[in-house]
């Protein structure tokens, strides 16, 4: 398909302050867009927007919250004057056995994953609707494969990407295109809090290759950059990724034979993990929680 010129077009990305929207914030303003950063930290978003080529601006949000992001999507229409490119990338992650697992965390990762996702698209979908825009959808190879320990995340992704593929279906006759990106292990402060907790990193060291490496962020987000030219259906943050697709109506039987097996093998040493969100934008979730309690 023949790339789109984001020159001059105005792109929305949620969970900006860091990793991957962070770097494709940039990219993409690199590339001449106008963009929108969107999330929960409004002093390291405005250090991003500094950093950025063209026009930008920043918005304080969080994306399960339906007023505010109706707020920012109205906002952003004064702002800009449209919105063409907008990507649902804000995300949060914890790890560790179910029956363990902290209720309040748990349900977490559903609400900012799948559900902030779904608040994302309707408060934008009226604007891309008008420029007949994109949107772009980030799932995650556990949208593709199951994992043990990590029943929220694969749970949210593999919803998120059913609900992006429902909506590519309802919109698309309107002009809307929706894509959905899929990244593996991909060195973010996610995947590096994630490894904080030697369980989950010795779990993952122990998957097949290519499954058991961090990929380095900048050519994942060039990749999702070429997606959103190009207004792709799917985008594949790594290469092999392409692959699973054809696989994955075998994965949950081969991960529920060999996922026993290895967490066998670490039975003793799940007891006492710590089950919160990982990483700095789960601490950036949590403290907005208790400071909106407050």
């Amino acid at each position: 398909m023949s790339r789109v010129s984001l020159e001059g077009q105005v792109a929305v990305v949620t969970g900006a302050a860091r990793g991957v929207g962070e770097l494709l914030a940039r990219k993409l303003s690199a590339r001449g867009a106008r963009v929108a950063l969107v999330g929960l930290e409004p002093d390291v978003l405005e250090q991003v927007c500094g950093r950025l080529h063209g026009d930008s601006d920043h918005w304080y949000a969080d994306v399960t919250d339906h007023e505010a992001m109706a707020r920012v999507a109205r906002e952003v229409r004064e702002r800009f004057g449209r919105a063409d490119v907008v990507v649902a990338n804000a995300g949060v992650a914890t790890g560790g056995p179910f029956v363990d697992s902290d209720p309040e965390s748990w349900r977490r990762v559903i609400e900012v994953n799948l559900v902030g996702s779904a608040v994302t698209a309707r408060a934008f979908l009226p604007l891309l609707l008008e420029s007949r825009g994109y949107l772009l959808q980030i799932a995650s190879l556990a949208a593709i494969t199951p994992a043990p320990m990590m029943t929220a995340y694969c749970a949210s992704k593999a919803g998120v990407e059913a609900y992006a593929h429902s909506l590519r279906a309802e919109v698309g006759y309107r002009g809307v295109r929706v894509g959905v990106g899929y990244l593996s292990w991909t060195d973010t402060d996610m995947v590096r809090g994630a490894d904080q907790q030697d369980v989950m990193r010795e779990l993952r060291q122990r998957l097949p290759w290519p499954a058991n490496r961090t990929y380095p962020l900048g050519p994942a987000v060039d990749r999702l950059v070429a997606g959103i030219e190009r207004r792709s259906s799917h985008v594949y943050g790594q290469w092999w990724l392409r692959g699973m697709q054809g696989v994955r109506g075998y994965l949950p039987g081969v991960i529920g034979s060999v996922g026993q097996r290895e967490m066998r093998r670490f039975a003793d040493r799940l007891a006492g993990m710590r089950t919160g969100l990982v990483g700095a934008g789960g601490a950036a979730d949590e403290r907005q929680r208790v400071t909106h309690r407050e």
